[in-house]
């Protein structure tokens, strides 16, 4: 799945038919929920592979609310460096993006580091713990701001 801020763009392989499927989804958890729900259905009792170019942010978040979905973070230079194999122009864009992104998931999976949800007091910390780190920041901003007002 290649995120951005309003939209993703993601790329499907389904194991059984040996098909791909493309498409986007919004940025907004109702509609990813919804899309996530449908998967949910359709493969119901299998895990499903994700892969996304980042470690952190709303979208990994979201994802990582379900216990079915494993997570594979992926290094944004391996998948600029495997873009690269492939497309010499280095041409980028987000569905191609999150077809190799979905390639490298299905063929390099046993190189990948797997993320699997943790129990939730565990999940809870972490959310704790990233909100804690917002507050200091925002307290040392506004500090700064204050101190600069006043000289």
């Amino acid at each position: 799945m290649d995120w951005a801020d309003k939209k993703h763009d993601f790329c499907l392989w389904d194991e059984a038919s040996q098909t791909t499927e493309s498409g986007r989804i919004e940025h907004r958890p109702e509609v990813l929920h919804e899309w996530i729900c449908k998967l949910r259905g359709r493969y119901e009792g299998q895990r499903i592979a994700v892969g996304l170019e980042q470690s952190r942010g709303g979208l990994i978040h979201l994802l990582m609310q379900y216990e079915f979905i494993v997570l594979y973070t992926i290094n944004p230079a391996t998948s600029a460096r495997y873009r690269k194999t492939w497309k010499t122009s280095r041409a980028k864009d987000d569905p191609s993006d999150a077809v190799l992104l979905m390639e490298l998931v299905r063929d390099c999976r046993h190189k990948l580091k797997a993320w699997y949800p943790e129990d939730d007091q565990t999940r809870q910390l972490i959310l704790l713990t990233e909100h804690r780190r917002k507050a200091v920041n925002l307290r040392v901003k506004l500090t700064n701001a204050l101190r600069s007002v006043l000289k």
